[in-house]
């Protein structure tokens, strides 16, 4: 008897409406609110066993607390992921409290809100840190790969996570003439041995109508460099939502001919399971 591999999206996030008792400290685009149950019920919808709840940092900066409350109310669903300040002199106390919490995979770094050099003291307090409990550290690297390629290098025993294809991404309409003009660049970090990536919001990208039939090209090249044991498919939700909704995001994967079952079944669910050591509660109802 063979046991279905788990379909798993590699990004999430989840939100209440802003209030003073816990308030927004930016914006992330996507409606007012999208709580956990909301997000639950998407996926519960489209056949979705688990996700990756990462705790929105345009909202919530380093506060986890919301995430920790939709993963005590649904602790089958989602791994935990957030995102941690270069600026911190906490960081390996924060890192260790952090990995010890039930329901947490990881942790994230945001190199596209910042100025830095590979020698920052805090990336790299934060990458050890990660490497040491052994927890992938996910990376929003867009337009910064050359600086994540140095970062990986000195971490050489860190796993390291590429948010979102390491491409920007837009957040509507319309979408950029070459969205894929720095194909190259990510290709090329597929060299490094502890870089894997999240192929997240990749439907965004597109400048066709569902089911996106453009972006399989400059995937597959993606795929070919990689392997698909170190890809991840994920929709990005609900950062995506002017240009597609969550069904759309799915079902692309699903029904595209680029894909072979069994390579569908590693992109879109075995290959994180094994990258993050963590799988769903199948038989979870949220």
């Amino acid at each position: 008897m063979t046991t279905r591999t788990p379909t798993i999206d590699s990004q999430v996030h989840a939100y209440e409406r802003n209030s003073p008792e816990r308030p927004w400290q930016g914006h992330l685009t996507g409606p007012e609110e999208v709580t956990g149950d909301d997000m639950v019920a998407a996926m519960d919808a489209v056949g979705v066993d688990g996700a990756l709840l990462v705790s929105p940092y345009s909202m919530y900066r380093y506060d986890a607390s919301y995430a920790l409350e939709v993963y005590a109310k649904h602790p089958g669903k989602f791994g935990l992921i957030r995102p941690f300040d270069p600026e911190s002199d906490t960081i390996e106390d924060d890192m260790a409290e952090w990995t010890g919490t039930p329901g947490v995979v990881g942790a994230r770094i945001m190199l596209s809100y910042g100025t830095y050099t590979a020698d920052h003291p805090g990336l790299n307090r934060i990458l050890a840190a990660g490497g040491q409990a052994g927890v992938p550290i996910n990376v929003m690297s867009s337009g910064h790969l050359p600086l994540l390629r140095e970062l990986a290098l000195r971490n050489s025993g860190t796993q390291i996570v590429i948010d979102h294809l390491g491409i920007p991404q837009p957040f509507e309409p319309p979408v950029p003439p070459n969205p894929f003009a720095d194909l190259d660049s990510v290709v090329a970090m597929a060299e490094l041995d502890n870089v894997v990536i999240k192929i997240s919001g990749a439907c965004t990208l597109s400048h066709e109508p569902f089911p996106y039939p453009d972006i399989w090209e400059p995937l597959g090249k993606i795929f070919e460099a990689f392997g698909l044991e170190r890809c991840m498919w994920g929709t990005d939700w609900t950062r995506a939502i002017n240009m597609l909704n969550y069904e759309q995001g799915v079902e692309s994967f699903r029904v595209t001919d680029s894909l072979s079952d069994s390579e569908r079944a590693t992109l879109m669910g075995g290959a994180l399971s094994n990258i993050y050591n963590w799988s769903p509660d199948v038989g979870s109802q949220g």
